[in-house]
């Protein structure tokens, strides 16, 4: 079951998924989980810098493993968590509806609080390892960071001699619609990616890919082994849903789909005040709660109880963002557009 020993099987899906990748971007890791993948991209970033020095976003999610809690505000700043370590690097989240900055400059005004941070590292005679982050941010609220937020902010990171790494576990493959994956929508070429969820369907699949370079660098004698990760049944199924997602067309059933559905839900926020925002791409979409337009108070109990209605009337969202108050929607890339009038429809019951 392992990689020890390749056959085509292994070697045919990762030509196929780094074909999705823009160039450079080949060389795979295979493994089981998103977090299993978040994990060993650090390694490999902290191997290659020879740091452990970690710049994140407030509020963000990168998986349920100890280290991955540690660079985790969702988890370590939440119910139950002890704060982050002191290699870890907590910058504002680029929130362009409720956040510190906002407006046509705030992109560049989030990315001087990455360059605050590591002008803080270097001050301490330390050098920065990593950035990481999803390009849109998922427990952090569906959130849709100001364009310019990451290039400038991986020009920063790459210039003080750090790695970026694209978190594409719950974003990638097809869901952005526009875009294979949630990186392209920001114009950026990370140096790692990671990748999981949707990539196995259901199925135990995911991967950290990087570049030649740098999988030549952390090759330092201490051999990378998974018992399971990458194993011919695994990489059948990633194969399959490669296929899929290209025969039945399903990244433009994300665009249009998606498209249709913001339209819908951008209706009913013209028609209820308590809808403050809604955004996203595709079919990854966040309707953010407020119980007023004026001072943008969460609605968080509110959010609670659409979920659990929405739920007895057949319809499976949840709430996430830093005060739990965005109904998240992402539903499997072939929703379709009587799927989306029937969410829509049925919010509207309840809010009405």
């Amino acid at each position: 079951t392992n990689t020890r020993y390749l056959d085509e099987t292994i070697v045919n899906y990762a030509q196929k998924l780094t074909d999705k990748l823009p160039a450079g971007l080949d060389v795979c890791f295979f493994t089981n989980s998103g977090s299993e993948a978040n994990d060993l991209a650090l390694r490999i970033a902290r191997h290659v810098t020879q740091s452990k020095e970690t710049i994140v976003l407030d509020a963000a999610y990168h998986g349920n493993l100890s280290s991955l809690i540690e660079i985790s505000p969702y988890k370590h700043n939440g119910k139950g968590g002890k704060g982050a370590p002191n290699f870890v690097h907590t910058v504002p989240m680029p929130d362009p509806f409720r956040g510190k900055y906002r407006g046509k400059d705030s992109g560049t005004a989030y990315a001087n609080e990455v360059q605050i941070k590591l002008d803080k590292i270097q001050e301490s005679g330390k050098r920065v390892s990593v950035f990481i982050a999803e390009s849109l941010m998922g427990c952090g609220g569906q959130l849709v960071p100001p364009h310019s937020f990451l290039k400038e902010s991986f020009q920063k990171v790459r210039k003080a001699g750090g790695l970026c790494i694209a978190d594409e576990v719950q974003i990638g493959f097809g869901r952005m619609g526009d875009h294979f994956w949630g990186f392209e929508t920001q114009d950026i070429v990370p140096d790692i990616v990671t990748m999981g969820k949707s990539m196995g369907n259901g199925h135990p699949l995911s991967a950290v890919v990087t570049t030649k370079a740098i999988a030549e660098e952390f090759n330092n004698g201490m051999e990378y082994f998974n018992s399971f990760g990458g194993n011919p049944v695994s990489c059948a199924v990633g194969h399959a849903v490669l296929n899929v997602i290209e025969e039945e067309g399903l990244q433009k059933n994300a665009k249009d789909v998606g498209n249709y559905l913001k339209l819908l839900l951008n209706e009913l926020k013209e028609k209820y005040s308590m809808i403050g925002d809604v955004r996203g791409h595709g079919l990854f979409l966040g309707i953010e709660l407020v119980r007023d337009l004026e001072s943008l108070d969460p609605a968080d109990k509110e959010a609670d109880q659409i979920v659990n209605t929405m739920k007895e009337k057949g319809i499976l969202i949840s709430t996430d963002g830093p005060d739990h108050n965005i109904l998240k929607i992402k539903p499997p890339l072939v929703f379709n557009r009587e799927n989306a009038l029937f969410l829509t429809e049925t919010l509207d019951e309840i809010l009405s």
